[in-house]
C-alpha cells in the first residue's frame, strides 16, 4: 500500500513515541536539578541528610537541554521541574529559558516549597515557567515545623503571593495529609486555598522518605479527606478529567470558589494511566517513583553519544516499567532512594 506524504508524516511520528510494553504512551518528563533542600520534610528525606551530590556531579545544562530535546523529539511536550528543592540550583531562570525555546515543549511546570520564590518567582516567569505548584502541608508554626523540621512558615506564605502577582497561568497548592501528624490542618488549608481562589491538591502518604518510617495505618486516603470537606463546605461537585494520566481527581466547590483535588497512589493506584519517566539531578533515568533500577544518561552525555544512543537507552529504560508500584501488595520494597534522590 502507497502511503501519502502526510499520512508517513503520521506513521513515523507514531513510530517514534515512547510506548512501553503496556501499551502507555509517555510524553511528561519529571526533571530533577539538584537533591538538596531547606526543609527536611519527615515524607522525603532524613533529619540529618547532608549526602547531597556535589556540583559538579549534577547534570550541566548543556546535557539537560539535550535530553529534554531528545525526548521532545519523541514525544515529550510536558516538562515539570523539581528537586530536592528546584530553587536551590544555580542559574535556575537560565536554564527554564533554554527549556522553554525546545519547539515541542508546550508546559513547563515546577514543584517548589515556596522558600525562596518571593524574590525568584518574577525572573522564573519572565524566563518561561508557565505553572507552578507549590508545596504547604500546615499552617501553624508548630505544625509547620512538625512536618518540615525547619522554620520558615512565613517564607513560604511570602512565595505564594509572590507567586500568585507574578502572573503565573496556573498556581496550586499541594498538601500532604498524615494521620496524627497534620490532620488538624486539613480544613484550614481547604479554607486557606478557597479563599483565595487557588486549587488545593492533597497527596496520600506514600513510602519514599528516608526515615523509612511510613506506616499504612498513618495514610489519610483521598476519600477520608474529601469527606472532612465535604462535611465542613457541602457536597463537591466532579471535574471531569482532561486525560486519563492525570493523577489527580478534582471537584468544584458548591460556590464556585475554587476546585480542590485528590491524589490517591496508595489507596487508587492510577498506574494504568501513567505518561511520566523520571530524571535525576546526576542523570539517571527512572521508569517509576518506586523502581529498583535506573538507566545512566549521565555517561553516555558526558561521552558525547549520538541521539540515537541515548534514545535506546531511553527505550529500555521505558521497556523495563512495570505495571504498577504494587505499593499495597505483600511483597512491596520501598526504593532504595528516597524522594529528594529521585525527584518529585
Amino acid at each position: 500500500m502507497n502511503l501519502l506524504p502526510a499520512e508517513i508524516a503520521v506513521s513515523s511520528s507514531a513510530a517514534l513515541r515512547l510506548v512501553d510494553s503496556f501499551g502507555r504512551v509517555h510524553d511528561s518528563l519529571r526533571l530533577s536539578v539538584t537533591d538538596r533542600c531547606n526543609l527536611r520534610c519527615l515524607y522525603c528525606m532524613p533529619e540529618s541528610a547532608d549526602d547531597f551530590q556535589d556540583a559538579d556531579t549534577l547534570l550541566s545544562f548543556d546535557h539537560i537541554t539535550r535530553v529534554v530535546r531528545v525526548l521532545a523529539a519523541a514525544g515529550v511536550t510536558k516538562v515539570r521541574i523539581t528537586g530536592g528543592e528546584p530553587t536551590l540550583r544555580s542559574r535556575l531562570p537560565e536554564l527554564l529559558a533554554r527549556l522553554a525555546e525546545i519547539e515541542r515543549i508546550v508546559e513547563l511546570t515546577m514543584t517548589t516549597n515556596g522558600m525562596r520564590m518571593d524574590s525568584l518567582a518574577e525572573p522564573l516567569h519572565a524566563a518561561g515557567l508557565k505553572r507552578v505548584n507549590i508545596s504547604l502541608d500546615a499552617l501553624t508554626d508548630e505544625a509547620f515545623f512538625r512536618i518540615t523540621r525547619r522554620r520558615g512558615l512565613e517564607r513560604v506564605l511570602a512565595g505564594i503571593d509572590a507567586t500568585l502577582n507574578a502572573g503565573f497561568e496556573s498556581v496550586r497548592l499541594n498538601a500532604l495529609a498524615i494521620r496524627e501528624i497534620n490532620e488538624e490542618q486539613i480544613l484550614p488549608l481547604a479554607r486557606f486555598a478557597k479563599d483565595r481562589h487557588l486549587t488545593l491538591r492533597f497527596i496520600e502518604y506514600m513510602p519514599l522518605g528516608g526515615d523509612r518510617t511510613w506506616k499504612s495505618e498513618q495514610v489519610l486516603s483521598g476519600a477520608q479527606v474529601r469527606e472532612m470537606i465535604e462535611r465542613e463546605f457541602g457536597p463537591l461537585i466532579a471535574i471531569p478529567r482532561p486525560h486519563p494520566s492525570q493523577p489527580s481527581t478534582d471537584f468544584q466547590y458548591g460556590d464556585g470558589t475554587a476546585s480542590i483535588g485528590f491524589i490517591n497512589p496508595v489507596s487508587e493506584p492510577f498506574c494504568g494511566a501513567c505518561n511520566r519517566l523520571r530524571l535525576t539531578a546526576a542523570g539517571a533515568l527512572r521508569n517509576c517513583l518506586f523502581s529498583h533500577r535506573e538507566w545512566d544518561l549521565s555517561q553516555l552525555l558526558v561521552a558525547n553519544a549520538d541521539d540515537d544512543s541515548v534514545l535506546h537507552t531511553i527505550r529500555q529504560c521505558l521497556h523495563a516499567k512495570e505495571a504498577g508500584h504494587l505499593i499495597t501488595e505483600p511483597s512491596f520494597r520501598q526504593p532504595d532512594r528516597p524522594m529528594y534522590q529521585i525527584g518529585g
